[in-house]
């Protein structure tokens, strides 16, 4: 148990097949507290599975899948995990188009439930200074009483990451956040990013190479379910096995 200690989310030979096929084979992955990791990789290589295990969606034939150091993540469900502390971004930004913002972020927030306690619930001016800290990390300050469907596809993006903070995780999975986006937008994102992995951690899906150059962070190449090389984007980059199965294509 002591090498759980001190991680946020700890995979330990993670297996699962589907119909025979083995969508994860032996995946084993440590991500630690305030730090970001990129997961790059071909397709099929068991991204999205791995995604869906750490929120329940899928269970592992095999292995351990431990968040916050002490808490099974297999014994659980995908509402509780939710509740835990882990917050996950689709490719495709869902948000209320019909409504503000700032009423997006306020929808989100982690609020009280219950008859009584939404009796006595107001929109306190914590929840007021929580927004704004929000929409300031999110680069839409400027935008909050806007509707989101006037956003660009790349503002979008912020506000539905923006709504996965506002229920305040201690991890954030994020599946290609940067697709479809602007290069001035691709470059800001790597930013927020950067802003949040200072208090949460933050596992970004990617296939932009040139974004995962400007996180900056350590990165693990997937391929064929198993971690095919780790480190920094000059050094699995380099990796022959990398080259070949991945980036040479």
């Amino acid at each position: 148990m002591s090498e759980k200690l001190g991680t946020m989310l700890y995979l330990n030979g993670v297996s699962v097949s589907f119909d025979g096929f083995k969508a994860l084979n032996h995946l084993s992955i440590i991500v630690h507290p305030a730090e970001m990791l990129a997961i790059i990789g071909p397709n099929g290589a068991g991204k999205t599975t791995m995604m869906d295990i750490i929120t329940g969606k899928t269970r592992p034939d095999d292995g351990e899948v431990y968040f916050d150091g002490r808490t099974d993540l297999t014994k659980l469900d995908e509402a509780q995990i939710a509740n835990l502390g882990i917050g996950r971004k689709f490719q495709k930004p869902t948000v209320f188009e019909s409504h503000t913002v700032w009423d997006n972020l306020e929808l989100a927030l982690r609020k009280p439930r219950g008859v009584f306690s939404a009796l006595t619930y107001m929109a306190a001016n914590d929840d007021v200074a929580r927004i704004e800290q929000i929409l300031e990390t999110i680069r839409l300050f400027g935008r909050k009483g806007d509707l989101a469907a006037g956003l660009s596809h790349g503002q979008k993006q912020w506000l539905e990451i923006g709504m996965l903070l506002a229920q305040d995780p201690k991890l954030l999975l994020v599946d290609e956040p940067v697709a479809g986006m602007t290069d001035s937008e691709t470059v800001e994102t790597a930013k927020l990013l950067k802003d949040i992995a200072r208090t949460r951690s933050v596992v970004v899906v990617e296939h932009d190479m040139s974004f995962v150059r400007e996180l900056g962070t350590r990165v693990t190449c997937l391929a064929e379910g198993t971690v095919l090389a780790e480190g920094s984007l000059d050094q699995v980059s380099r990796n022959p096995q990398v080259i070949e199965r991945y980036l040479g294509r």
